[in-house]
């Protein structure tokens, strides 16, 4: 009797292009995605509200009695909203279910079984997370923008946009990657991600010293175009979050390596990992 052949194993790139293909329809009917536009719809909402307030004359945020204008309210949104809050709760959300999704539904054995390198379904499922949260946060910002800023000032404050939507797509990948490798190698990754994002990375950058290099947030906020309303309160926080802020440059360079050894170290641990589901 002849035996039947092992299925052949694709290639890593080819094998996380496939698992690509099939995520992004998985996570785009997943519960999370009523979660996400929630999240990302709620800023559209404030833009709205400011947009009907602004065109009945009354002026919708004024900081030491001055008017702030529709860039600089723009410019807070992207502080508070997105970059403080929607990216990094998507990060945590998605990041850490990539995996730890499969393990809890017990079908990660199954998973497995096709012919794909276990990293390669790591890699595959972070470009659909990618795509998806993407194709969704970026877009609202844009509504936000047009809704909050006057046909008027949009050359001049357009070049800003696309600086915001690099950042905002940076922060994604980072903070997914980061996730990513959290939710291969804990065994309850949701509380861990929560606990870094409103605990770990809000305490060390208001505290003095070195420890808020060791955050994502650190070399995200140097990178946004606008400068928040002034005010004393402001200039405070401002200045005891970045006293010595990193270049641009060494920003984006720690960044991406953190993206890249996050992404390293959730396959090493998928690929050397032995997975025994409980009964």
């Amino acid at each position: 009797m002849t035996a039947t052949p092992a299925p052949r194993t694709t290639s890593f790139f080819t094998g996380a292009w496939r698992v690509f293909g099939l995520s992004i329809g998985e996570m785009l009917w997943s519960r999370r995605t009523i979660f996400m536009a929630l999240v990302v719809g709620s800023p559209v909402v404030v833009a709205l509200v400011a947009r009907i307030v602004q065109s009945a004359g009354i002026t919708p945020l004024r900081v030491n009695g001055v008017q702030v204008d529709a860039v600089s309210m723009f410019g807070a949104m992207i502080w508070i909203l997105f970059l403080s809050f929607i990216v990094p709760v998507l990060g945590v959300f998605y990041g850490t279910s990539l995996i730890a999704d499969e393990v809890d539904d017990k079908t990660i054995t199954y998973l497995f079984t096709r012919p794909v390198r276990r990293g390669a379904v790591v890699v595959g499922k972070y470009m659909a997370y990618l795509l998806c949260t993407t194709l969704v946060v970026l877009p609202s910002v844009m509504i936000v923008y047009f809704l909050m800023v006057p046909f008027g000032q949009i050359p001049a404050s357009f070049i800003s946009l696309v600086v915001d939507l690099g950042v905002l797509g940076l922060g994604l990948a980072a903070y997914g990657a980061l996730f990513a490798f959290v939710g291969t190698a804990l065994r309850r990754p949701l509380l861990v991600g929560l606990v870094f994002v409103f605990g770990w990375e809000l305490v060390t950058l208001v505290v003095p010293g070195y420890l808020k290099r060791l955050t994502i947030a650190y070399y995200l906020q140097p990178l946004v175009p606008h400068a928040m309303p002034t005010s004393d309160t402001v200039s405070l926080l401002q200045g005891a979050l970045f006293r010595d802020p990193p270049s641009v440059a060494v920003s984006i360079g720690v960044l991406a390596l953190a993206i890249v050894a996050s992404l390293f170290l959730a396959v090493r641990v998928v690929e050397h990992r032995e997975y025994v589901l409980e009964q």
